[in-house]
């Protein structure tokens, strides 16, 4: 009788020893789609903030030759 409950003692604890594995699986799962959308967005935005610095660039080029081509003021 002894060895028929530690039987069945033993099959719950594998049950839900499954169901946990099963459940950090699909959190493994979850955690990998996050990172690939992560990874995503960041390659995005890398992007956008070069373009952007691209553009701070030129237009401070640009407002150094208006500053050049101005008069200069013999005040």
């Amino acid at each position: 009788m002894e060895f028929s409950n530690n039987i069945i003692k033993m099959d719950a604890e594998l049950t839900a020893l499954e169901e946990r594995i099963r459940q950090f699986a699909g959190f493994c799962v979850r955690l990998r789609d996050e990172n690939q959308h992560l990874r995503t967005q960041v390659a995005g935005l890398e992007g956008e903030n070069r373009r952007l610095s691209d553009k701070v660039d030129a237009a401070r080029k640009r407002l150094e030759a208006l500053v050049k081509r101005m008069p200069e003021d013999n005040a």
